[in-house]
This record gives structure tokens, C-alpha cells and sequence, in this order.
């Protein structure tokens, strides 16, 4: 489960604190996928990263799977991320000397243990149809396929929470409704815990529950 109680998250500035995030608690369960929407600049993208441990909140709590990531020292954090949290960017992200299927095994060179990693990530590409482009490099592919392998990259270590920035932003509206399908598909399959943001409402209408962030809170639409 993704519990999160009373999250907040300033900036200090010149000027005094700037509040980005207020009073945010939200709950999350295996299987659930939520879109949240909001306008640029409404701290969307700052919500995510807390979700996924890369930045500290002000105050407030995030428990993933029973643990508080902010707890733990930086080495057992970034095992926790690496194997925990699966992020898909607005902005793939991937390697350019690398080929598809080295791109999608990144994640797993962190691990204690690689076992069946290379036959994972081959059946990831297979599921999100880039089974022949395998040992592409990522300038032979288009922006939707790209975007495919970030999503095999997300998931070839079977993460508990998956949070998605925009994935669909920099796409052709065909595209976007491939990935988007497939991003929901992978979710079902593998039950994680899904969060997107977006300010895009073809794409959260997508989704089972949609909710809002404006003016620093969150509420569901």
C-alpha cells in the first residue's frame, strides 16, 4: 500500500516560503491507478518525486509497502527506489549508445541478484510489440516506441509503485493512445500501484479514479 498523511512541501526564497504542496493524504492499494491533474506549475512533478523518494517533503508522511523510504540511510534509499518504484518520464530518458534491450536492463545492474533479468526484459519488449527491436538504438525508433521501452524499463523489476510524469506529453495523439493503453494493460498484469500526472483529460479519463491538484491540495474530481 502507498499511504500518504498530511504531506506538505515548501521552498525557501528571498521573498519567504513558497508553498507548493499542502496538507496531502492520499491511499493506495495494489491494483489501483489514479491520474492526477492539475495546470504547469501546480507542483504536480514535486508530488511525484516525493511519491518516489527522490526529494524529501516539508513534513508528512509516505509509507510504501509498510516502510517510510525517508527513514532509511541513502544507500538502503536508493536499493529501496531501485527496487520499489518504477518512473516513466515525460522525456524517455534512454540511453543513446545503448541498445533497447541494454536500455531496459539498466535498473537491474543495481541488483543483488540479475537471474532471469535478460528474459524479463525480452518479454517486456515483446508485450509493448517491440519484439524486433531488440537491438535497435534508440535514434532508429520513433517517439511512441521510445517511449515503450521506458515503460519495459519501468517494470523489468517488478516494482510496487509506478509513477508516470506526462508519458504521453512529447507523443502524436496515436501514440499517446498506444502507450497510454499499454501503460494500463502492464498495470493490470502486474498489479502495481499506479500514478500519473497529467494536465492532458483524454488521458486521465482513462483512468478508474481522477483527481485534482490546484492551489497547493489535492481532491478527487
Amino acid at each position: 500500500m502507498l499511504d500518504v498523511k498530511l504531506l506538505n512541501k515548501s521552498y525557501s526564497t528571498p521573498r519567504g516560503p513558497i508553498e507548493v504542496l499542502s496538507d496531502i493524504s492520499l491511499s493506495l492499494s495494489r491494483g489501483d491507478a489514479v491520474a492526477i491533474m492539475g495546470p504547469s506549475g501546480s507542483g504536480k512533478s514535486t508530488l511525484l518525486y516525493i511519491l518516489g523518494a527522490l526529494e524529501p517533503p516539508t513534513s508528512g508522511t509516505v509509507t510504501l509497502d509498510g516502510r517510510n523510504p525517508f527513514a532509511l540511510p541513502e544507500k538502503h534509499l536508493a536499493a529501496f527506489r531501485n527496487k520499489q518504484v518504477g518512473f516513466v518520464f515525460q522525456d524517455h530518458c534512454l540511453l543513446p549508445q545503448c541498445s533497447v534491450l541494454e536500455n531496459v536492463l539498466v535498473p537491474t545492474l543495481a541488483a543483488e541478484s540479475r537471474n532471469g533479468s535478460v528474459e524479463r526484459a525480452r518479454e517486456l519488449l515483446e508485450r509493448v510489440g517491440l519484439k524486433q527491436r531488440m537491438d535497435h538504438r534508440p535514434a532508429e525508433l520513433s517517439g511512441g516506441e521510445q517511449q515503450r521501452v521506458a515503460l519495459a524499463r519501468a517494470l523489468i523489476r517488478e516494482p510496487l509503485l509506478l509513477l508516470c510524469d506526462e508519458p504521453t506529453g512529447n507523443l502524436d495523439r496515436q501514440s499517446a493512445d498506444t502507450v497510454a493503453s499499454m501503460l494500463l494493460d502492464l498495470h493490470q498484469n502486474q498489479k502495481t500501484i499506479l500514478v500519473l500526472v497529467t494536465h492532458n483529460p483524454d488521458l486521465a479519463a482513462m483512468f478508474p479514479l481522477r483527481m485534482q491538484l490546484a492551489g497547493s491540495h489535492l481532491s478527487k474530481v
